[in-house]
């Protein structure tokens, strides 16, 4: 039942933390997103010049999703016992310093292995800052703060293909990894000297050690077989994964200080369905950047940059409209705003299945403009939806556990189209001769992803309402 209650106009230390607080979790917000569609662009020339085929290449993202989904949720579960800030901290510290390390590599396996590295910080940033901010402003405004959240997450999107096709072309491709150690130090120097006080929800409760290792066997085993299918072996390291997942389950349904409440799927219809809607969103959407990069560079013939600027229209919408979505989701049903933007998605990834070797890039732009419209729409409404379903105590689970739909999405989403391009293309390089399998892949993919879509406008309207009849509560200084 939704709770109504006068919030108190803050304190004067209370808003300084809430403004220190605003920004570096919206900068570190930038950080990671930047990261990852700033890669995408270069991935091309770093497959040049240390030798990968389209699988080994798309390691280079799949590495360092796969790792942030790997501590992610045991993370947040730490910060919810040891301090959200604290983690923080230590996250953006190990982000930074992976980010130097990756651009040192001297090797496609040095690089992987840094860049799970960067996941493995990004995990601890993901699964706090959103928290954090969670536990500082109350319901009337988290819509609006956590919208503006996300649009530092689409402008980080927006400038990624841009400035690191500019860096590539300029540089080379190690400058874009540079390019993330500035913004980091800032982060660190700020959370230090202004981000006063610290914030738990479950302090003194001991860390299920046993259920995290079973749910980073289950998600690792889960991914490196999706990446070998569709051969036999592929499918049962699959399977074995998902026998894992099981079996986490059940391990966390019977433990005294679960790692993941399993129990909040089954009580809370809000949070489980806007998870879902996540999971399902994100695996339908993520590979875009990645399969249109390759697009535009192997059969366009168009320079990193050039690459880069066309893809700005996807995350240009998205960073522009999420505030909006976000203040709509303080005054309406979230699912409403969300079930519109899946719609909008799904429309945007219809047009995009079309693509063959003629496709104007105007037709591709306007594609990435719905889609992107979409997105916005869906996520901020979506992530409130999400964080205002639970108790305080719950807010860095909840945080972590909505950060990790968003990476097994993007797993997925890397994993169907690692699959579809080993299925029509090969092990191999993209060359001339492929372009006709290239492009057969690329529609069979964004086929799919409609198809994913659409089941996901049923799950974002399931979830019932959060106002009046659903799991609002109030904020409480923690």
């Amino acid at each position: 039942m939704a709770v109504d209650v006068t919030i108190a106009k803050p304190s004067r230390g209370e808003e300084q933390a809430r403004r220190s607080a605003f920004l570096v979790a919206t900068l570190a917000s930038f950080l990671t997103p930047f990261m990852g569609s700033s890669v995408n662009v270069a991935l091309p020339s770093i497959g040049r010049d240390f030798g990968l085929d389209t699988v080994e290449l798309s390691w280079v993202a799949t590495s360092f999703l796969l790792a942030a989904a790997v501590f992610l949720v045991p993370f947040g579960r730490i910060a919810d016992m040891v301090g959200r800030k604290r983690v923080f901290v230590a996250g953006t510290v190990l982000f930074t310093l992976a980010s130097f390390f990756c651009g040192v590599s001297s090797s496609g396996a040095m690089l992987i292995g840094f860049r799970a590295m960067q996941g493995a910080g990004a995990s601890m940033i993901f699964g706090t800052g959103m928290a954090i901010l969670t536990s500082l402003y109350p319901p009337g405004e988290r819509g609006r703060v956590l919208g503006y959240n996300v649009a530092a997450v689409y402008l980080g999107l927006s400038l990624g293909p841009f400035l690191g096709g500019f860096l590539t072309r300029q540089m080379g491709w190690s400058s874009v990894f540079f390019a993330n150690v500035p913004p980091g130090l800032l982060i660190v120097l700020v959370s230090a000297l202004k981000l006063k006080g610290e914030w738990t929800g479950s302090p003194g409760e001991k860390f299920d050690i046993a259920g995290s290792v079973l749910y980073a066997l289950a998600l690792s085993a889960f991914m490196a077989g999706i990446t070998r299918l569709p051969g036999v072996e592929g499918a049962g390291v699959a399977a074995a994964g998902v026998l894992l997942l099981v079996l986490f389950a059940r391990w966390e349904r019977h433990a005294v200080n679960p790692v993941l409440d399993v129990g909040l799927f089954r009580s809370n219809v809000v949070f489980a369905f806007s998870n879902l809607a996540a999971l399902i969103n994100y695996s339908a959407t993520f590979a875009v950047t990645f399969l249109l990069s390759l697009y535009l560079q192997e059969i366009k013939g168009l320079d990193p940059q050039e690459a880069g600027t066309i893809l700005l229209a996807q995350p240009v919408l998205m960073a522009l409209l999420s505030p909006l979505a976000g203040r709509l989701s303080d005054r309406i049903e979230p699912r409403v705003v969300a079930s519109i933007g899946m719609g909008l998605a799904v429309a945007g990834l219809g047009m995009l299945s079309r693509i063959d070797a003629g496709t104007s890039p105007f037709f591709i732009v306007i594609s990435l403009v719905v889609l992107g419209s979409g997105f916005a729409l869906f996520s901020s409404p979506n992530t409130n939806a999400v964080m205002s379903s639970v108790s305080p105590k719950q807010y860095g689970i909840a945080s972590a556990t909505i950060g990790t739909m968003r990476l097994i999405g993007q797993m997925l989403s890397m994993g169907i189209a690692t699959v579809l391009l080993a299925v029509f293309v090969g092990r191999v390089k993209v060359t001339a001769s492929l372009h006709p399998q290239f492009l057969e892949a690329l529609r069979a993919a964004f086929l799919l992803f409609t198809v994913l879509c659409l089941g996901g406008i049923f799950a974002s309207l399931a979830r019932g309402r959060v106002r009046g009849g659903g799991n609002a509560v109030p904020v409480t200084r923690e």
